[in-house]
């Protein structure tokens, strides 16, 4: 039997989140601001907690997994043509 706990992580876009929580608010004829001006980070953090979705620092894991092997990629290019 699976539970929740033997399958990995999702992983969300932050921004595709908050997007589409402002697209439903929008479509109800509401008008959402997110934060009143400046940076609107931490309100959108804010918002992705209150959703239970846990914002990580690193952003899209998926992302985040493909710049670093491009850069596996480029170090072991550059470095290789040293030698």
């Amino acid at each position: 039997m699976s539970t929740a706990h033997d399958q990995p992580a999702e992983s969300y876009n932050p921004w595709s989140v908050v997007n589409h929580v402002f697209t439903h608010l929008t479509d109800q004829g509401l008008h959402p601001v997110l934060g009143e001006s400046g940076d609107p980070g931490e309100p959108a953090r804010a918002l992705l907690v209150a959703l239970g979705i846990e914002p990580a620092a690193e952003g899209n894991r998926e992302v985040m997994r493909d710049v670093r092997a491009h850069l596996a990629d480029l170090r072991a290019a550059v470095f290789e043509s040293e030698e």
